[in-house]
C-alpha cells in the first residue's frame, strides 16, 4: 500500500485516482501510524511553498514521514511536493524546505534570449532522462509529461537529476537521492507515460532496487 499524505496542501484525489488507474493500492492518510503500515509514501502539493511547508510542519505527519524515510522507505514528491524536498525556495524566502535533496527552487524566467515566455509553465513538455534509471523502463524516447509550475528545482549535485526539461532554462524535472524521489510534473495527468511512471514507482516500493 502507498500512503498519500494529506497535510492540507495536496491534489490528493487526482493522485489517488492515478494509482488506481494502474491497479496500485494507494490511500490518502491523515494519521502518523498509517505511514508505518505503507510500503512507500507520496508527498503531493499544490499552491505556494511557504504555505505548504507551514502546513506540513504544523501537522502531525512530518516527524513520522522523516523517520520512515530515514529507515529507507521510498518517498515520492510530486510538483510542489518535489520542491519541498529541497533546502529553500525563492517563493518563500526565509522558509526552510525539508533538505532531503540539496539545492534551491527558483522562479522560472519570464525573459529569455528568445523573448518573453508565459509563467507559469503550463502544458506538455519533453523529458530528457539522465542515465538508465529503472524509473523510465517502458517509456518511449523523449516522453511527454504535463507540467503546471512557476518555480523549478536546481539540485546542487547533478547526479541527483533523473531527468531534465527546458522552459527558458534547463531544470530538474525528476530527481532521486537514495530512497527520495521527486517529479516536478504531474504523472497522474500525463497519460500513458504517467501511468507507466506510477507503475515503476510502485515496483520500486515493492523492493525493486534503483
Amino acid at each position: 500500500m502507498i500512503a498519500i499524505l494529506d497535510y492540507g496542501a495536496g491534489n490528493l484525489r487526482s493522485v489517488e485516482l492515478g494509482f488506481a488507474r494502474v491497479g496500485v493500492p494507494a490511500v490518502v492518510v491523515t494519521k502518523p501510524e498509517q505511514l508505518r503500515e505503507a510500503n512507500a509514501l507520496v508527498l503531493p502539493g499544490v499552491g505556494a511553498f511557504a504555505d505548504a511547508m507551514n502546513a506540513l510542519r504544523s501537522g502531525t505527519l512530518l516527524p513520522e514521514m522523516l523517520r520512515e524515510v530515514e529507515n529507507g522507505k521510498p518517498l515520492l514528491g510530486i510538483c510542489l511536493g518535489m520542491q519541498a524536498l529541497f533546502d529553500s525556495s525563492e517563493e518563500g524566502v526565509g522558509v526552510e524546505g525539508l533538505g532531503l535533496i540539496g539545492g534551491k527552487v527558483k522562479r522560472l524566467p519570464s525573459e529569455t534570449p528568445l523573448g518573453r515566455q508565459k509563467v507559469p509553465h503550463m502544458g506538455w513538455n519533453t523529458l530528457t532522462p539522465r542515465g538508465d534509471s529503472p524509473m523510465f523502463d517502458g517509456l518511449p524516447t523523449d516522453p511527454y509529461v504535463y507540467f503546471v509550475h512557476s518555480f523549478a528545482c536546481f539540485p546542487d549535485d547533478p547526479a541527483d537529476v533523473l531527468a531534465s526539461a527546458e522552459y527558458g532554462v534547463e531544470f530538474a524535472a525528476a530527481v532521486c537521492r537514495g530512497n527520495v524521489m521527486g517529479m516536478q510534473f504531474h504523472p497522474e495527468k500525463s497519460g500513458e507515460v504517467g501511468k507507466r511512471l506510477l507503475q515503476n514507482f510502485a515496483k520500486w516500493a515493492e523492493g525493486g532496487a534503483f
